[in-house]
Order: structure tokens, then sequence, then C-alpha cells
């Protein structure tokens, strides 16, 4: 072997070595950036259906391992099971299967480790009945006790249950009734709170009528029972309902959603340096910024979820889809990162998006769908609407009348959307969709322009369009469009559509970071058009 050889292959394994290195280390990145899809029925990283549901999620230690992890809380109801089975039904109960509980270490990656409280623990005092309302829970450690306690609405009252370990098995210690304290016996909404900086947790609930009262009480030791320790209002308003509540850098967020019962709502805020306030503007709560255009993703305020990472802190708001099982899309579960300019807080409506739970950073992933209230499930009640909430149009669509009757709350106003039928919604989401048709000629545009947030960039990239519609024929024009810039997409319905029918434009070249993308139907009186399931995403 002479020198020249030998430096040669000297080369080629230093050269090797390198690219093995690069490869492990994207990996390794990839590896770190998980993926967080909202819009479908999420599963354990062995396959298994996910059923969480007004719960929250806490760090605690392995019992294995000692190591903390993520435990997601939340209630299991038959119902869901059945919905996720087939979403053309929306179920007309609630039925309690037990509190359900996950772990993970990097918040998208779970593991089901079983039913820490099921309902023979809960009905066994009962005589034998196995109904009632339980909902809306968390779990906390405490210190003075060593021990975990489960907080949960049960019927009108709060139940307490306790454990050895996060794992359980919970088992009941007591219930208690808030009456003497707030006036009602049951909370109104509730979550638990724990704060990472003292360790310790809180009950965070509404009165029970009205809900226009929010409380917060410390959970701790009291006669050697756990249970509340105190209690303090802290907003008197309108009637709120979602109560739940974050840290971020020192500052304390109080939120909450609408009355809106089982629908998405808008989602409000106030702010304190103080776990019990005062809570700012005082008794006037902030709406999101950027939750307004789709209902928070078509969602209520459940929880939130604050990565401290090595590079960023980042709040994830956790919003339940409940929908009284269910009909309002898929998924039960509404994940979206927050922003904040300064301590204003901004809601990102994402359909898809990356988490690095080690640095706490986050970014948008390439499949996400860029359409604000896609399957215009945000509206679940016919629009124009007289009753709460009042409402002449459909979130995140603009609608404008070229010629025919104007939208308004007159009862002669064409409806914007269309109830789907059960055998419709097997093949479209939702129980609601698009409806542009008039009781005489019209000319009617409906639109929605995409464009950067101030905190998420719409990339300037090569996209596609799609949609599924079912029409009827005496149509002079209908069209699904795009324009960006200059340039102008579009795809012509010339055919009468009397099933769900997709269409699509491939291609579309978005320009200065700015799209309107729309529906135009120029029809005859009693002609209609249908559309539902609208996506924009990259090409790949």
């Amino acid at each position: 072997m002479n020198l020249k050889t030998l430096q040669s292959r000297k080369r080629t394994t230093v050269k090797g070595k390198l690219i093995l290195f690069v490869i492990c280390a994207v990996t390794l990145l990839q590896a770190q950036n998980n993926n967080i899809k909202n819009d479908r029925f999420w599963d354990t990283k062995n396959g298994k259906p996910i059923y969480s549901q007004g719960g929250g999620i806490f760090k605690f230690p392995d019992p294995k391992t000692g190591i903390k992890k993520y435990f997601w809380y939340g209630v299991h109801y038959k119902q869901a099971e059945l919905y996720r089975e087939d979403p053309s039904i929306t179920q007309a109960r609630n039925n309690f299967e037990g509190v359900s509980c996950y772990s993970s270490n990097d918040l998208v990656n779970w593991e089901f480790e079983g039913n820490i409280l099921t309902p023979d623990e809960v009905f066994k005092d009962s005589g034998g009945r196995r109904w009632g309302w339980l909902g809306r829970m968390g779990v906390a450690y405490v210190k003075e006790a060593a021990q975990y306690v489960l907080i949960i609405q049960y019927g009108a009252k709060v139940l307490f249950a306790t454990a050895d370990s996060p794992l359980g098995p919970f088992s009941k210690s007591h219930v208690k009734s808030m009456e003497d304290w707030i006036g009602t016996t049951n909370t109104g909404d509730q979550t638990v709170f724990t704060d990472e900086d003292t360790g310790k947790s809180y009950l965070v609930y509404s009165y029970g009528k009205g809900r226009h009262k929010i409380y917060i009480s410390e959970i701790g030791l009291k006669n050697d029972t756990i249970t509340l320790l105190n209690y303090k209002q802290v907003f008197k308003g309108a009637g709120r309902e979602g109560n739940c509540m974050f840290k971020y850098k020192g500052k304390y967020y109080l939120a909450a959603s609408q009355l809106y019962g089982w629908d998405g709502s808008n989602a409000y805020y106030l702010v304190s340096d103080d776990i019990f306030g005062p809570y700012l503007p005082e008794n006037h709560m902030q709406l999101f910024p950027g939750a307004e255009d789709d209902y928070a993703h078509i969602s209520q305020t459940g929880f939130f979820v604050t990565v401290r990472g090595s590079k960023q802190e980042t709040v994830i708001f956790c919003g339940d889809r409940w929908a009284d099982f269910a009909g309002n899309g898929l998924g039960y579960n509404q994940w979206c990162p927050l922003s904040f300019d300064g301590f204003v807080p901004y809601f990102n409506s994402l359909n898809s998006w990356n988490l690095n739970e080690k640095t706490g950073q986050w970014d948008v992933a390439p499949d996400n769908n860029w359409i604000k209230n896609p399957s215009f499930e945000a509206d679940r009640k016919q629009i124009p609407s007289h009753n709460k909430p009042v409402q002449t149009k459909l979130l995140g669509w603009e609608t404008t009348v070229i010629n025919g009757t104007e939208i308004s709350l007159d009862s002669l106003s064409p409806i914007l959307n269309h109830a789907n039928t059960e055998e419709e919604r097997k093949v479209v989401i939702g129980e609601r969709s698009l409806n542009m048709s008039d009781s005489v000629n019209f000319i009617r545009k409906v639109h929605q322009k995409i464009t950067s947030s101030p905190y998420v960039t719409f990339e300037n990239d090569t996209y596609i369009l799609r949609a599924k519609i079912k029409n009827s024929d005496n149509f002079n024009t209908l069209k699904m469009y795009a324009k960006s810039g200059a340039t102008h997409f579009e795809v012509v319905v010339t055919d009468k559509n009397e099933t769900w029918t997709t269409i699509s434009i491939a291609n579309i070249e978005v320009k200065n970071n700015e799209v309107e993308l729309g529906f135009l139907a120029d029809g005859k009186a009693g002609a209609y058009c249908l559309v539902d399931d609208v996506s924009f995403v990259k090409s790949k």
C-alpha cells in the first residue's frame, strides 16, 4: 500500500464519519420536532384511540424512573367512541366510562396508562345507580399529604379522590357541596392549575348558575383531608365557562369561553401578577386576538400547557371540541400555540404544526390547511341566527351579494349554511356546509383572504385548493377560484352534481404572501350550490 492510497482512504473514512454525524443530527432534530395535527381523532403511539376530554396535563415524577414526565388526564365518554366510529351521527348522551390517563415525554407521543378512576369506584355508594354527569377534572400532588388528588364535577357537587401514585388507582375520598362558599352546590365549569414555581395547585371554577362569577381555591390538606382551603372571587361580569388558567413569564392568565353550551366559542382572558388577583382589566375579559375567525379553531377553552424549553417558553391552548357528541368536525382535542405581544396573548389557529418540547420552539407544518372554518362547523346554528350568537355571517368567510337578496336577520334572508343529513355526513365532515342559493335570481361571492399573521408567515409557494360540492343546474356561472397578485386561477363547474363531488385547482402560485380564494355563483331563482371540506395546502 502506498502513502497516497492510505491518505485517500483516511479522507474517505473521515468523510464517511462526517456524513454519518450529519444524518444522526438530522434524525435527532426530526425526532424532537413532533407534529400536532388538529381536526382528526388522535391515537396513542401504539395506534390506540385517545379518549380524554375536560381534563388537564400535569408534570409528575414517573413512578418507575422518578424522572418527571407529562401525565394527561381526562374523561372517557362512551359516546366519544361511537362518534369516532361513525361521525355521521351526533350522539345524544355522554356516559362516563372512566378517567383516563396517558403519559408522554414530548406532548405528542402518548402511552395509555389505564383508567385511573372507574365507574365502579365512583358509583359504589349510589345504590346501583350508574349515571350522572362527571367531567371537568384535574389532578394535583399535595406535598403535605404525600398523595395525589383528583377533583371532578360529580352531579351537582364536586368529588375528591386520592391515590399514592399519579397512575392511581384513585379512591373516592369525599364529595363537597360549594353552597356555603359560593351559593350553589355545583361549580359551573372547573379545571386544576399547578404553579410550577411554587408547587401549589388551585381549582379554578365558576358560579353554578349563570356562570357570571369565577373563583380560585387553593388545594391542600385540612383536618387530615385533601380539600379546598379557601376561595376568592376573581371575576364578576358576563357569563363564562371553560374556566382555566396558565402562567407565562411571571404573569397569571385567567381564561374562559362564552356561554355557547357545547359549541365552539370565542376565548377570553384576564391578567394578574398574583394568583388571587386582581385580574385586569377588572371584570372585563379581553378577546384572544386570532381566535375570532373560527371560534378558537372550533373549540372551547379546555386547559393550557406551558412548555419551558431551553430556547423558548411556549403556551399551548388545549381546546375541547365537545358538541354534545359531536357533529362539529373531527377530533375532540384541538391544540394551538399562543404567541405574545408583551403580555397580550395571540391565538394561532393552525391545523398542523410542529413542536420541539426540548427547546420550546414550534413552527407551521408543511401540510397545514390554511383555511379558517374549512368545514363550516364553527357556525353550529342556522346562519343568519337570531339566537346566541346573533350572527349574519359565516366565521372566517365574507359573503358579497352582487345581485339578489341581502343577508340579514329578516325572515326573507337567504340561509348561508346547510344542515347536512346523516347520509351526507358519511361523505362530508360535520353538521353544516356552505349554502349558496336564493329565492330570486342571484350573483353571490363567498370568499376568504389568507395572509400572514403577526406571528406566522404565510409563505410564497405552490398550493392546491380543494373542496367538495353538491349543486343543482340553472347556473349561468358557478366556479371556485383563487387570486394571488395579478394571477387568477379557477375551475368552472358546468354540470349538475347530485352527489358530493371533489373539485380542485392545482399549482396555485402564491405571491406577496397573500391569496383570495372562494366561490362565485350566478344562478337563477331556486338554484343551489353546497360546499364543504375546503382545503388550501402546499403542493407536495
